[in-house]
């Protein structure tokens, strides 16, 4: 076995276990000790990016995800009252929801997808050049998921502004 299959195997079971320390955390129920180890599983899988010879993404990954959105959920964790949210009562009618519209949105995918048949035709990935041919993708071919993509986080970061401003008059 040589050292890249080893690496291999190490980090994608640090990104394994870390991903699932993020959801179910025996640890704490601090949720900042989740972001932690998301932050682990983000480098972890950066780490496998490099192993595939794709240094760009692997930057980009631990630039815009580790630095950016890491401190984006810290923000967040630590504006809201998480003690007043332990305090809620549960609500079934609430939950019963929240968990139809997410099963629907996830069958509404999976049809999508097996409708589309993502990867048939399509040309084989140029691993060598540059960033222009990636940029050029993104603001000629695939301009409009670009734009959806910047109007969800803004609705996102208008959605915890909200949030945090309680005592709005």
């Amino acid at each position: 076995m040589t050292l890249p299959d080893v690496l291999f195997y190490v980090f994608a079971l640090l990104a394994l276990g870390s991903g699932g320390l993020v959801v179910w955390n025996p640890f704490s129920r601090n949720p900042v000790y989740s972001a932690l180890f998301l932050a682990v599983t983000i480098l972890a899988l950066s780490g496998l990016f490099v192993l595939l010879h794709a240094y760009f993404v692997a930057a980009v990954q631990v630039l815009v995800y580790a630095g950016a959105v890491m401190v984006l959920f810290l923000f967040v964790l630590m504006l809201l009252d998480l003690r007043e949210e332990a305090r809620r009562r549960l609500r079934w009618a609430g939950l019963l929801t929240g968990g139809a519209a997410a099963a629907g949105v996830t069958a509404l995918l999976l049809w999508a997808l097996w409708r589309a048949r993502p990867g048939d035709g399509l040309p084989a990935a140029e691993m060598e050049g540059t960033v222009r041919l990636l940029g050029r993708l993104l603001f000629t071919q695939y301009l409009l998921p670009l734009e959806i993509m910047g109007v969800l986080l803004l609705a996102a970061m208008v959605g915890v502004i909200v949030i945090s401003k309680r005592d709005l008059p």
